[in-house]
């Protein structure tokens, strides 16, 4: 028996296929659609990493089962940090939700963000130059340049350090932002839009949507092993 299914699955869909073969049939073909579509192997498994590995998800073993799987597919060290980093900085849009309220609330109660002024954020500058600045970077840049421009040194080597394709750290940032355990639609609809001026298609970006649902078998990675397990334990052969 292989150690894993293919696609998003585990050793979980063996049991699956034993106690409903029918519905495990039938999720399969779904879940294992995008790993035969527009994208190639090598970008689904790292938007299988980004997905796993994401500050909002933290899936130990999908995180293994799509890193040993990228690496099968071609996938370089390089690439599978970039990945890392980019689960990573998805953390910021607790700032892209929290501060523009942060502001509105503040002025609500007659207060203001302290006096920047002078202050050197060369980070946020090179982006700006570089015409990748997002405006709704504005209200926690307001609040506290010099934090956001460390968080930008950190974040800028996403898009400026060549190690994967322009369109390529675009696909992946709609995955992270339109995964089900985030859905950001703003960042879902500027990472669709530059991917689609970058040069993708309609259905590679339905592949990487389609991806985000695959993500959804995670349930049946975590719960079957457990439920097998409490049978077993109660003396429930199924």
């Amino acid at each position: 028996m292989q150690e894993t299914q293919s696609g998003p699955w585990g050793p979980a869909f063996h049991t699956l296929e034993r106690w409903d073969p029918t519905w495990a049939s039938a999720a399969a073909r779904m879940t294992d659609n995008p790993w035969n579509g527009a994208l190639d192997r090598k970008l689904v498994e790292l938007i299988g990493v980004a997905l796993n590995a994401a500050c909002t998800n933290l899936n130990a073993d999908g995180t293994r089962r799509h890193v040993r799987a990228a690496i099968a597919a071609g996938a370089k060290r390089a690439e599978l940090v970039q990945v890392v980093k980019m689960a990573s900085l998805l953390a910021i849009h607790s700032c892209s939700l929290g501060a523009p309220i942060l502001l509105e609330e503040a002025q609500a109660a007659g207060l203001s963000p302290a006096e920047s002024s002078g202050v050197a954020t060369p980070a946020c500058d090179t982006l700006k130059a570089a015409g990748i600045w997002n405006d709704a970077w504005n209200p926690f840049f307001d609040a506290d340049p010099v934090w956001t421009d460390e968080f930008m040194a950190a974040g800028v080597d996403v898009y400026t350090s060549g190690v994967m394709s322009a369109k390529d750290v675009e696909l992946i940032s709609i995955a992270l932002d339109a995964s089900f355990t985030h859905m950001y639609a703003p960042g879902t609809r500027r990472h669709i839009r530059t991917a689609l001026k970058l040069g993708a298609s309609v259905a590679e970006i339905m592949d990487v949507l389609k991806l985000c649902v695959a993500q959804g078998v995670q349930s049946c990675n975590l719960a079957l092993p457990i439920l097998e397990e409490e049978l077993a334990n109660a003396g429930d052969a199924g």
